[in-house]
């Protein structure tokens, strides 16, 4: 991708300024200005996007002392903030440029679908991301996608429309004129495929990145099962994200415009499919990088994708406790009566619970000194 800069750079200076270096200085100069705004703001900038709203533990203990395990079980220096997304859809992500400022956010809805051993599945899944420093790689892989898309698209169009001018202009040197013709077909074909290679590569990386996720996660719950039925229920949702883009789809645990029919081999991809990573999981025999690694050759049947400096000898044994069902596991209705409180609590309602029984959810806005219950009829103070 860095390539990809330096020749897009190098074309916009030759054509416009009849210098490879100053296109280069420009080109470099745009990198650098997105990378510092993206280097300190764009965990903010997305979590601002997401409409994520912080919790601390008495909002959510359950989800809290999740997310305190799994900082545990990673190694974590600090602990990561937690954000909750009020979306139907199944998603989560992480951001935060290094594990001082990780923040993990995941929707409502996946909060009201997921028992414990699924919702510890996704947060460690969420939480390697931080601690194999992937969001801050996505965030820079991205920023530098972003300056190709941007230098491309300007330098076309300018080249477009100011390519008649500039050929009338060329045309009374002779040779000279036959040379800029030339530059500009080779910029302009450039200019085109360079965001698509960009893209590409970019999203090959995503694609590695989750293969690592999943296994980290399998290390530190111990129990693939959990992430793998997770995966399950995200694959089987058909809700989509409101709030997700194309340039931060790469950041959830799966791709947010997820189409049927996916294949490994779709370049297009963010994520590898859903039923591979599901396929994997399960066919783990330990809880080891290794084991991942095993597990891959298996289902694809040639050889693994873990980096080789991750993998040791070994194996680590799976987790033989299951708490789906155990003592204080809530159900699905429970759940989502748990994050339906907890959403109003974050919103700033006022609720107010009537001798009858039912609880009058009252807006921050709201001007009236008293409310009425539509069951009873009984009047309330507000």
């Amino acid at each position: 991708m860095g390539a990809l800069l330096i020749l897009i750079g190098y074309f916009l200076g030759l054509y416009f300024f009849d210098s490879a270096i100053v296109g280069l200085v420009i080109a470099i100069l745009v990198w650098a200005v997105l990378s510092l705004i993206g280097y300190f703001q764009s965990d903010s900038i997305l979590l601002r996007m997401s409409r994520a709203k912080k919790i601390k533990r008495d909002d959510h203990p359950r989800l809290y002392n999740v997310v305190e395990e799994m900082k545990i079980a990673s190694g974590l220096e600090k602990m990561p903030d937690i954000y909750i997304i009020d979306d139907p859809a199944l998603n989560a992500f992480a951001t935060g440029r290094d594990p001082k400022r990780a923040s993990v956010a995941i929707t409502s809805g996946l909060l009201q679908k997921l028992n414990r051993d699924e919702l510890q599945g996704v947060i460690a899944h969420e939480i390697s991301h931080v601690k194999n420093r992937d969001v801050l790689l996505m965030s820079m892989c991205s920023i530098l996608l972003g300056t190709i898309v941007i230098l491309a698209w300007y330098g076309s169009r300018i080249m477009i429309f100011g390519s008649m001018t500039g050929s009338r202009r060329s045309s009374s040197s002779g040779g000279g004129g036959q040379a800029q013709i030339i530059i500009l077909v080779v910029s302009l074909v450039f200019m085109i495929l360079a965001p698509i290679m960009a893209q590409l590569i970019y999203f090959a990386i995503s694609r590695k990145r989750e293969y690592l996720a999943d296994a980290s996660a399998a290390l530190y719950t111990r129990y693939p099962e959990g992430l793998a039925s997770a995966l399950k229920k995200l694959g089987t949702s058909t809700g989509q994200l409101k709030s997700a883009n194309k340039a931060t789809a790469p950041m959830y645990i799966v791709n947010p415009f997820r189409k049927k029919g996916m294949k490994a081999s779709d370049l297009s991809s963010t994520h590898p499919p859903i039923s591979e990573r599901i396929r994997i999981l399960r066919a783990m025999a330990g809880a080891s990088f290794n084991d991942y690694d095993q597990a891959y050759s298996k289902v694809h049947g040639g050889k693994g994708v873990m980096p080789a400096a991750s993998i040791a000898a070994g194996t680590v044994p799976l987790a033989t406790v299951k708490l789906e069902g155990g003592a204080g596991e809530p159900n699905e209705i429970q759940r989502a009566r748990e994050t339906s409180d907890v959403m109003w609590r974050l919103s700033n309602y006022n609720t107010i619970t009537c001798d009858c029984g039912a609880k009058l959810r009252v807006p921050p806005k709201f001007k009236e000194p008293v409310i009425k219950c539509p069951h009873c009829g009984r009047t309330h103070q507000v």
